[in-house]
Order: structure tokens, then sequence, then C-alpha cells
């Protein structure tokens, strides 16, 4: 039993997280979770999210697409100029 935990143990040092990784991960939830509370609210367009956040509207595009993909976020309308879609939190 020692020698498989020894295996185990050698096999997490050779497969180390580089920390670049680590890095963008949690600029990854910072910048989900500065935009799931931009939209608690009510729901908003991406420029919108961007003025209250302070983030580029690229940054904001891109995560909130990710998020709808992993249905953390949904479309609720278009506006009155058919411009912009506005985003909101998914229930549940």
């Amino acid at each position: 039993m020692n020698d498989k935990k020894a295996t185990i143990n050698e096999i997490k040092k050779l497969r180390q997280v580089p920390d670049e990784v680590k890095v963008r991960l949690k600029e990854y939830g910072r910048i989900k979770k500065t935009i799931l509370k931009a939209l608690e609210a009510d729901p908003k367009s991406i420029p919108e999210i961007s003025a209250e956040t302070g983030l580029d509207q690229e940054v904001v595009t891109y995560h909130l697409m990710t998020m709808i993909k992993f249905k953390e976020v949904e479309v609720d309308s278009l506006d009155d100029m058919d411009e912009y879609y506005s985003y909101r939190k998914a229930e549940g």
C-alpha cells in the first residue's frame, strides 16, 4: 500500500499546475463574480455591464458568452432600437 501512495505522490509532483494557469483561473473567477454581481439587480446590456464594472466590452462579451454556454447567464431581451441584447442571471 505504501508503494501505491509513493507512486501517487510522484505523479502529483510531475503534474504541477503552472503558475500562469493559476493566475488566469483566479482572474476568470474574479471577472465572473464581478459580472454576475452587476446582473443581480436587473438585466443589463454589454455596454451597461462594461460601464458599471469598468471592464472592457471585449472582456465582458467573452465572459458573458462563456457564462451563457454554461447556463449561468441568459439572454433577457432586445432593446427598443434592436442594437443590444440584455442579459440576466440564469434562474436556478
